[in-house]
């Protein structure tokens, strides 16, 4: 590879499949707006503000999009992204794609459009099936006349409420997705939202498409309305954080691609989400089970060590709200730590050698997994206590009579 061929690749992730490296692709300087300005004169147009336009592109799925981009200088709520065209051939690609989603959709679907403009595209599905169905549109920067079986609603989509309220059959995203800086969570949540709902849903998908780019080497389609490029290799990619693609294809002279997706979560994913919730319900009844009993042998009035102050011994303290009132005795097998204080709570850490002098009813072990060391260290150094216990299987266990797996560790 020759000097002026060197790649550089900078520290910035992929919005599509989450690549941590980008390599320099077009940096375009600064341009007014090209869609969305809307200048009313001669010189309002010439007073536009210059904005960035600083394309970089993923090595691993081919996405390209501006660094530079916010979505601060660009007026969506105040200017509708317009996308006209009334040719024939484009015409037919509407006509075309709408038969496509149709062919997966019920007699009287309910389909919701992100993103829906002037409603043109569900119009014309609901046109399709004789009015038969519900078509809602969501778009907070237009506001399409309702009737005819259509509905639209000015304001966002929100994927986690709307999709368990509405249950659709489809879900259609035409030319949004290569305006957002982050399109894969819209996607995820969609997935996640369709599993909520229980009813199988169809995601069609449609946004430009710049693989003739690197052939023709043109230029045009780099604006900075347009955050993202999509290429098809990126387009599927987006796409299979979403569920199984049922068919992508180009339209328009391949100037556009598009896809139908079956909106679902992997099941190992889905397991996974529902192990993590399982264990949030038992974590919030261990945790207050736990501090139940450790308020109740501090109301006993046994004496109380807690080994270890700090890190993950720090962190127990905290879960479980042992105070510095309740339980002032803390102490640690490292002298170094001898003298410093529990972050939060204040207790003073004594060295291990405190229990000597001052021996306690029963040691709180807060790192089980250590636990099998510190009893051998207490063995070896003479140090006694009635009872020790750690945390296990989300309660409070005898190191030497309960039922943990922690005791073979325990050797001289």
């Amino acid at each position: 590879m020759s000097e002026s061929t060197l790649v550089y690749p900078l520290e910035n992730p992929c919005p599509v499949c989450a690549h941590t490296l980008a390599v320099p692709f077009f940096a375009g300087g600064r341009q007014p707006l090209a869609t969305l300005g809307w200048p009313q004169s001669r010189e309002e147009a010439l007073a536009m503000p210059r904005l960035p336009l600083d394309f970089v592109q993923c090595p691993r799925c081919s996405h390209v999009w501006n660094t530079a981009f916010s979505y601060d200088d660009v007026p969506y709520r105040s200017q509708p992204n317009r996308m006209y065209n009334s040719g024939r051939i484009w015409q037919g690609h509407l006509a075309e794609t709408r038969d496509r989603l149709l062919a997966y959709l019920p007699s009287a679907p309910t389909v919701v459009e992100i993103g829906c403009g002037d409603g043109h595209f569900l119009r014309g599905l609901a046109e399709a099936r004789a009015g038969q169905g519900d078509y809602i549109g969501f778009d907070p920067n237009s506001n399409p006349e309702t009737g005819r079986g259509v509905r639209f609603l000015a304001r966002l989509f929100e994927p986690l409420r709307d999709v368990p309220d509405l249950r659709p059959d489809a879900i259609v995203i035409r030319h949004v997705l290569e305006h957002l800086t982050a399109p894969a969570p819209l996607l995820e949540q969609l997935a996640w939202a369709v599993m909520q709902s229980g009813k199988a849903c169809h995601l069609f998908a449609e946004v430009p498409c710049i693989d003739r780019v690197f052939d023709s080497d043109r230029l045009a389609d780099f604006f900075y309305e347009h955050v993202s490029h999509f290429t098809s290799e990126s387009f599927r990619h987006l796409l299979a954080r979403a569920g199984s693609l049922c068919e992508m294809a180009h339209g328009y002279d391949g100037e556009v691609v598009f896809a139908c997706v079956e909106l679902a979560i992997a099941p190992a994913r889905a397991a996974r989400a529902a192990a993590a919730a399982a264990f949030a319900q038992r974590s919030h009844r261990n945790r207050a089970r736990i501090a139940d009993k450790l308020a109740a042998l501090h109301a006993s009035g046994a004496s109380v060590a807690i080994w270890g102050g700090t890190g993950k011994s720090a962190a127990f303290i905290h879960h479980f709200a042992l105070d510095a009132a309740r339980f002032p005795l803390v102490v640690d097998s490292d002298a170094a730590k001898a003298g410093t204080y529990v972050p939060g709570t204040g207790q003073r850490i004594h060295f291990r050698d405190q229990l000597k002098t001052q021996p306690v009813d029963v040691v709180l072990i807060p790192t089980q997994w250590r636990a099998g060391d510190i009893v051998a260290e207490m063995a070896r150094e003479g140090i006694v206590a009635g009872q020790v216990l750690i945390e296990h299987g989300g309660d409070l266990v005898d190191f030497f009579a309960g039922t943990h797996p922690y005791r073979q560790r325990a050797t001289c």
